[in-house]
């Protein structure tokens, strides 16, 4: 099920007795809370935490009778602290086919309370720790094995870009906030479409804003990352050998008085990494996140994006390619009096060649 179906139902006034909650993405979770909420008065919401207490407890709240309403909305986080813990020594495949399925059919108390649930509480689970790719995914099997027995499960998936950016579209006009076109697309790169950070930074424009037009130099100045994302801007650039486009992002880089041979730097270790991550065959963020990680490299969510945009840019021999005109290019900024920016505009001009 979407966040939009559930919506839809909650709308109609047809709750299910049982909500799961899978996925990370944080805005429609909120969006879905706000909505359950809304269908019950201000004190009707409990809120349990699994890593604190046990499901039992949950469910016997659940089937307690509350004594101010008849109707609760019980919201649960932390569902993955649930699940039962295998033996340190057997490999976590082997927890996963052994410990879950006897889990799922005759230790959890949720199968017994979902054939007969308490009228008018809805038990609300999130589970958001894992996502949809790569090891997560297997561990997310194991999270919806566990609750089997609730049949509404919601996918919190990440919007695409699309998406995203009909959604921020939304946001600033709910809010009264003018935003240009370059500014949009700037805080779209900057947050890497992720709208919960979005919407959060559209409240923030608004109140900056007021009613005069948001351009670029407000968003760099304001939003968190923005400035490093012009960088950022300039890899996605070559990566479509947009020449014109490139020129333009380092114009702005020299013009901002952004320092060439760093920017550079941050091209050399943006591409060694996808270049690493290409040889691995990783096909995910997660993937490159983990992967990293376990090489003892520090890799944040952020960063490991853009490393799967750039390598989902570049094919292997672009990748090689790109290294060996950025070392040139870094040669020739060492030169005794280099022009920086127009040995930045011929390593531009090379890369985006035929």
């Amino acid at each position: 099920m979407t966040p939009a179906q559930l919506l839809a139902r909650i709308q109609s006034g047809r709750v299910p007795p049982a909500i799961l909650l899978v996925g990370p993405e944080a805005y429609q979770r909120r969006r879905l809370k706000s909505a359950l909420t809304a269908t019950v008065p201000a004190d009707a919401l409990t809120q349990h935490d699994l890593a604190e207490v046990s499901l039992a407890e949950v469910i016997d709240d659940a089937r307690a009778l509350s004594l101010f309403s008849s109707e609760r909305v019980i919201w649960v986080v932390n569902g993955e602290a649930a699940l039962p813990k295998g033996r340190a020594a057997v490999s976590e495949e082997e927890e996963c086919e052994s410990a879950s399925p006897g889990a799922a059919s005759g230790d959890s108390p949720l199968p017994g309370y979902l054939k007969n649930p308490s009228p008018g509480v809805t038990l609300v689970i999130e589970a958001t720790r894992f996502d949809f790719e790569g090891d997560d995914k297997r561990r997310q099997d194991r999270v919806r094995k566990f609750y089997g027995a609730i049949a509404d499960v919601v996918e919190l998936r990440p919007f695409a870009a699309h998406e995203a950016r009909r959604e921020a579209e939304s946001l600033a006009r709910s809010a009264g906030l003018r935003l240009s076109a370059d500014a949009l697309d700037l805080l779209l790169e900057a947050l890497n479409a992720d709208v919960a950070r979005i919407a959060v930074e559209i409240e923030k424009l608004s109140l900056y804003g007021g009613e005069k037009p948001i351009g670029v130099d407000d968003i760099t100045v304001l939003v968190p990352d923005a400035r490093s994302t012009t960088i950022f801007a300039l890899v996605n650039a070559l990566g479509r050998r947009d020449r014109t486009r490139a020129l333009e992002i380092l114009d702005t880089l020299t013009r901002e008085g952004e320092y060439l041979p760093l920017a550079l730097a941050f091209l050399s270790t943006q591409f060694r990494m996808a270049l690493v991550a290409r040889e691995s065959g990783l096909k995910s963020s997660q993937q490159i996140q983990s992967h990293f990680q376990r090489l003892g490299i520090p890799m944040w969510g952020s960063r490991a994006d853009q490393i799967h945009q750039t390598i989902t840019r570049f094919g292997k021999s672009q990748l090689e390619r790109a290294m060996k005109l950025i070392f040139e290019a870094d040669r020739g900024l060492r030169d005794a009096r280099p022009d920086d920016r127009v040995v930045m505009e011929q390593f531009v001009m090379q890369l985006t060649g035929s």
